[in-house]
């Protein structure tokens, strides 16, 4: 094992499988000379040169349709949008022609494009600057949506998005670049399906991805050490699909299960565990499932609006305790199905 930077993992899965495959390329503002706005191409430039990696306009929707139509004759771009907020720039290429060309097709043409993000809320950044969009994109039938916690994902992930048949779309939290984690020494591959449980416990689910996931496992330490709550947090590095199985077997062993998510609950995230939750495993319920999840507000610049309008792990370790409060004592004129927390 090496431990490495998030975008070291990064950079070190581009090297690998540019190495491997002539025809994989990458696309993308300064990812070429500068190296990327997060280092996850440093060095590459110099290294294989600017027909494979290449600087583009400031055009999202050019660049990213250029790309997309170069996959149908059997490159395999990794377009890099610089950030997730630009992304609504290139819908049209992403949506309608990546998504949909297997399909409208009948399998004659595939897409076998990576698109890479960074998103979420960073360092006052404001808000055209700060966008959580995992739910827009998890929408989209026909692509694939990824987002990895750690290094360790990171690198696994990318891999294997670059040899998949599918558009695949890697959200990236920008906090998480310099973050450290253990990576294989080898070659290895994570697969694009599926969740992992990030910590084994017996007494409520937490579930999050991405940077979520690092609030519940602070969360679980704390409810752990001074409340003796014992936490299982899973980890939906998957987001499209969703891990069903995953997510039932975890709330039918814990029979209480919590969504932290940075973004609005509106049509998130959340929404959709818990709409599995409901199907899959409503009778193995002993308490309402929760939401944490973001003000319904644009992120502010000003640093505490900032903080007060994302959630946190001290958040979660609030609705934990007064969901099993509520479990345990339960009033007749509470019907909520759900509980939405946030700072207030």
């Amino acid at each position: 094992m090496a431990t490495m930077m998030y975008w070291e993992a990064l950079q070190r899965a581009h090297d690998e499988e540019l190495a491997r495959d002539p025809l994989v390329i990458v696309m993308g503002e300064d990812i070429g000379v500068a190296g990327g706005t997060y280092k996850a191409t440093k060095g590459l430039y110099d290294k294989y040169g600017p027909e494979r990696i290449m600087d583009t306009p400031i055009s999202e929707n050019g660049f990213t349709g250029l790309g997309i139509g170069a996959s149908f004759i059997g490159i395999r771009p990794i377009i890099e949008l610089m950030s997730v907020n630009f992304a609504w720039l290139a819908m049209d290429q992403i949506f309608n022609s990546a998504a949909k060309v297997r399909y409208m097709s009948g399998g004659q043409l595939t897409a076998p494009v990576v698109i890479r993000s960074p998103g979420g809320t960073a360092h006052q950044l404001g808000a055209q600057h700060s966008a959580r969009m995992e739910k827009v994109f998890m929408g989209v039938a026909g692509l694939r949506v990824v987002t990895p916690s750690n290094a360790r994902q990171a690198y696994g992930l990318l891999k294997s998005a670059v040899r998949c048949d599918d558009p695949v779309f890697i959200y990236e939290h920008e906090l998480m670049y310099n973050m450290k984690s253990d990576v294989p020494d080898g070659e290895y591959f994570h697969p694009l399906e599926g969740s992992e449980i990030a910590r084994a416990g017996r007494d409520i689910t937490l579930f999050g991805y991405n940077i979520s996931v690092h609030w519940c496992l602070q969360a679980a330490e704390i409810l752990a050490a001074q409340h003796g709550i014992d936490c299982e947090v899973v980890d939906l590095f998957s987001l499209s699909p969703l891990d069903r199985a995953g997510i039932k077997a975890s709330v039918s062993k814990t029979h209480r299960a919590l969504i932290a998510e940075e973004a609005e609950a509106a049509v998130g995230v959340g929404s959709e565990v818990m709409a599995i939750i409901n199907e899959e495993c409503f009778f193995e319920l002993d308490a309402a499932p929760v939401r944490v999840s973001a003000k319904n507000v644009p992120i502010p610049y000003n640093h505490t609006l900032e903080k007060a309008a994302v959630p946190s792990s001290k958040d979660i370790v609030h609705a934990v305790l007064k969901m099993l409060d509520h479990s345990q004592h339960p009033t007749s004129r509470d019907t909520s199905t759900s509980l939405h927390v946030g700072k207030s």
